[in-house]
């Protein structure tokens, strides 16, 4: 049989505070023989003038059985056949004294397997260092890390979670079996967010565990809109005068939720002087490093800490470890001074013929209110104390947490030297350049082996469980969440209530994780292409938003049809909703209504005009174009249909065309009336324009409108001759719709289109305007003026409001634009008419309406004496009509009447005062 000399060193960072001779420059512990060296390292923190500590020196019993887990795990794999056969694994041990100067140096020391600082990756005995299993805490797992990340040495946390850690640029071999804290602060986020808490307090070890754990915490609770009351840091270095600062701001609070992000050893001093200020009525969120500290859950701290709810690390079982603990003894190793010191300080004795000091609880605690003290125990041990009567955490395996990841640390390294031992023994092509190479197990470097740790996925064959280690390092295992809850005997209980687990279904469920290189892509996905990789192994990428993959380990994803989209899956292709203005949607209907109600108002409005047209309201000023003013006004209000419903090619072209015909027929109308009120306006002040008018015959007033109109179809022919409208499927607006809208065409034919319509419509306003203080009761310009500043009014909002909407709200403020203006110039222009017509018919005489007689005067005939003298010019006829007031006193008053043609159903009266 052949044995091979391997020497794999671990790094175990705990807080183990042991008295050793101050010679020891580099205290340690060796258990090695000819064919092992397997080192593991353990840094703790005493108090000799070579390793001055600031932290509490009584023995940490809990860190002590994470030693004996580590070496209960190296016995274990040394009894197997299956894992690393004909090679037995050894330890060491080093101490940090919980310092990082003393981290980093006994990293170097560690290298070298001497006192040197140049590694030689030899341990003292020789054989080649492998790996390194540590530290306990976070800041010191980053101080070796980066010593070791320079030679790229492979290290592997137990109990560093920090979020720090996971990044390879600066810490490129650095592995962990604990989840990262970026787990735990969203499982703490999820949490919160379930009672939805909205008022939470925080407090953080001054180190980088705690201020990055608070930090990535934070991060997650305000995106959910939760506030932070208050963020407090808890000394690293023991000072009462800042923990009393924390105190205070916690009883000032009114935040009743409060996150401690914090190890026991850390939160210690603050949770005693908040017992001392009986501070109660607050929820405590507990990190991972203190939820089951036996440290801290004590029953004289129930009645500030009960209620608890925090995160554990997933409980494991160790076969055989509580034999094992119990199997230690002195006697059994005269050379073990972890285990001599252990048991003068369980038992309170003296070791016979022992140079290990007496190490007593009766040291200063970390609040200062006990003296150190140094001395042996006047009773000396005598071996028959048995460890089944101890009542500390050293034998208490119900809660195998840290405890158990030590245990998979070590089965990790183990299992990495297998495959790099089984590499080479196989004959197969290794991972290394050149040559595809593998590495001896008698003959490797520490990146080798870093390198077999990194292809690891899982090493169910050794433990029965899954262990999956991702590209940055972390593992991915579920948190339990724990309740402190008092049992019958007043003690502290651990309840579970609930899961917490990332890679989950559910928030019950565990599922196993995915294998880089052996899972399948579902459809869905894609495969993506990792840089270094085998071809084999890929990463599986969701399809991007409106792709798709049918098919497993698809290479590419297909885009969607323009008129499709991708489901939530990613694995089809869906038709894609449509948005248009519906006929039978509520809002469609209601503008129809309104359409339909506008024009049985015009038709109503004809009615009234063709029943008393030979009265003198509706003679005034060319009933004609009246008539044709509600023509037109009927066509804008039936146009805005064609704005609704399905866009079709010949509704597009048909519906801008016809408004702007609409609107320029009732406008050219409007200002034939406006101009002849104009021009009769201009004539009591100029002879010339007296003239003009006296020549302006009533077809005059058509062939404006003759002309506007035919204008206008000129400018849309050339628009749906040269770039109409079509229908358009707007898919760019939104992924999840198709808009159905009509594509203008030419904006410029567009603008020209409605723009004429602008220009007739200022012409109306302006020539009414100037019109509309001319002398008859009833004179039409004073309503027109009225009529266009609601046209303005209306098409002036229409603008921003058009702009800043999209789909069918679009199509509907332009409809309400139409309708809105139409009802204003209806309105405005026959409204007042019909009302006298209709309810004042004694007002709808000449006298009136021509201004002989007031308004207020409600009888007829005019009560003033009067006299008419007629006489004809051509097809003129003028009246001198000369009315006497009752009053001897006043002047008799003189009007003259002109009608044009031989008809007096278009009287033009000028005031005049003799």
């Amino acid at each position: 049989i052949t044995f091979h000399l391997c020497c794999l060193c671990f790094f175990l960072l705990v807080p183990l505070p042991l008295t050793l001779f101050s010679i020891w420059t580099l205290p340690r512990v060796n258990n090695m023989d000819e064919y092992a060296a397997f080192n593991f390292f353990i840094y703790h923190p005493h108090k000799q003038a070579l390793c001055k500590s600031f932290l509490p020196c009584r023995f940490n019993f809990r860190g002590y059985r994470w030693v004996k887990a580590m070496i209960h795990a190296i016995n274990d794999i040394n009894k197997r056949d299956d894992i690393l056969p004909n090679i037995t694994l050894g330890y060491q041990i080093y101490d940090t004294c919980y310092t990082m100067s003393k981290t980093v140096e006994n990293s170097l020391a560690f290298l070298t397997g001497q006192n040197e600082t140049t590694p030689v990756f030899r341990c003292s005995s020789g054989a080649p260092l492998a790996a390194v299993v540590g530290a306990g805490g976070s800041t010191l797992s980053i101080a070796s890390s980066r010593i070791l990340g320079l030679y790229y040495f492979p290290q592997i946390g137990y109990a560093s979670s920090s979020l720090l850690l996971s990044d390879k640029y600066q810490f490129p071999t650095y592995l962990r079996t604990i989840p990262s804290d970026q787990v735990q602060s969203e499982g703490m986020a999820d949490l919160v967010h379930h009672f939805g808490w909205k008022w939470i307090g925080t407090i953080a070890a001054d180190d980088d565990y705690g201020k990055y754990g608070v930090k990535a915490f934070k991060e997650k609770v305000e995106n959910a809109y939760t506030c932070i009351a208050f963020s407090e840091t808890i000394p690293k270095i023991y000072s009462r005068a800042k923990i009393l600062t924390v105190v205070e701001t916690v009883k000032l609070t009114n935040a009743t939720v409060i996150v401690v992000y914090s190890s026991d050893i850390d939160f210690h001093p603050l949770m005693e002087e908040l017992i001392i200020s009986n501070i109660s009525a607050k929820t405590w969120i507990a990190s991972e490093a203190w939820i089951t500290s036996a440290l801290i859950a004590r029953p004289e701290y129930f009645p500030l800490l009960g209620g608890t709810i925090g995160f554990a690390i997933k409980r494991g079982e160790i076969p055989g470890l509580k034999e094992f603990l119990l199997d230690l003894h002195p006697s059994k190793n005269p050379d073990d001074d972890l285990a001599i010191e252990f048991w003068q300080t369980a038992f309170n004795c003296t070791w016979p013929n022992s140079n290990v000091p007496y190490n007593t609880d009766n040291r200063k605690n970390v609040t200062g209110h006990e003296n150190i003290t140094d001395f042996s125990s006047d009773q000396l041990c005598t071996g028959e104390e048995n460890l089944e009567d101890l009542n500390n955490t050293y034998l208490d395996v119900s809660q195998l947490r840290i405890t158990y990841n030590v245990y998979k640390a070590v089965f990790a390294v183990a299992n990495a030297l297998e495959l790099l031992r089984l590499c080479k023994e196989s004959g197969e092509a290794g991972p290394f350049e050149p040559g595809n190479t593998c590495a001896g197990i008698d003959d490797f470097e520490p990146w080798q082996v870093c390198r077999h740790l990194q292809i690891i996925i899982h090493f169910m064959h050794f433990l029965d469980e899954f262990v999956h280690i991702d590209e940055k390092g972390d593992v991915y295992t579920p948190y339990d969440i724990l309740n402190w809850q008092r049992n019958e005997t007043g003690e502290i209980n651990f309840v579970k209530v609930g899961i917490f687990n990332m890679t989950g279904e559910g928030n019950k469920e565990f599922r196993h994780p995915r294998s880089t290189c052996n899972d399948n892509c579902q459809p869905g996905y894609r495969k993506g292409i990792l840089q270094g990789k085998p071809s084999c192994c890929y990463d599986c990428i969701q399809c991007a938003e409106g792709q798709i993959s049918s098919i497993t380990d698809a290479r590419e994803c297909t885009a969607c049809p323009e008129d499709h989209w991708s489901n939530e899956q990613r694995s089809k292709c869906v038709l894609k909703e449509v948005e248009f203005l519906a006929y039978g949607e509520a809002l469609g209907m209601t503008l129809i209504a309104l359409s339909i109600f506008g024009v049985f108002v015009v038709l109503a409005v004809t009615g009234v005009y063709i029943k008393h047209r030979a009265t003198p309201l509706v003679r005034a000023n060319d009933r004609d174009l009246s008539f044709l003013i509600q023509y037109s006004l009927i066509v804008t209000l039936l146009t805005s249909i064609l704005f609704i419903g399905k866009p079709e090619d010949w509704s597009c072209q048909s519906r801008q065309v016809t408004l702007a015909l609409g609107f320029s027929l009732c406008l050219s109308c409007v200002l034939g009336k406006t101009v002849m009120l104009f021009l009769t306006h201009l004539a009591k002040n100029s002879k010339v324009a007296e003239k003009a008018r006296m020549s302006f015959k009533p077809i005059f007033q058509k062939i404006i409108v003759l002309l506007s109109v035919l204008t206008e179809v000129g400018i849309c022919t050339a628009y749906l001759i040269l770039e109409p409208p079509r229908m358009y499927k707007n898919t760019q607006f939104t992924t999840l719709k198709i808009i159905f809208e009509c594509d203008e065409g030419s904006i410029v034919y567009l603008c020209v289109m409605f723009g004429f319509d602008v220009f007739l419509a200022i012409l109306c306003f302006l020539t009414a305007i100037v019109s509309r203080k001319l002398p008859n009761n009833f004179n039409e310009a004073k309503f027109v003026t009225f009529g266009m500043l609601v046209f303005f009014i209306v098409w002036i909002s229409f603008v921003p409001a058009y702009l800043s909407t999209r789909g069918k709200f679009k199509v509907a403020v332009e409809i309400f634009a139409i309708l809105a203006s139409s009802f204003g110039l209806l309105g405005c222009i026959f409204v007042p008419k019909c009302y006298i017509i209709l309810l004042k018919p004694a007002r709808n005489t000449e006298e009136i309406v021509g201004g002989r007689a007031t308004t207020n005067d409600k009888s007829a005939p005019p009560t003033s004496a009067s006299s008419t003298k007629t006489w004809h010019f051509h097809d003129m006829r003028w009246e001198w009509i000369t009315m006497t007031s009752p009053s001897s006193h006043q002047q008799p008053v003189c009007y003259i009447n002109l009608f044009l043609g031989k008809s007096q159903e278009s009287p033009f009266h000028e005031q005049k005062f003799f």
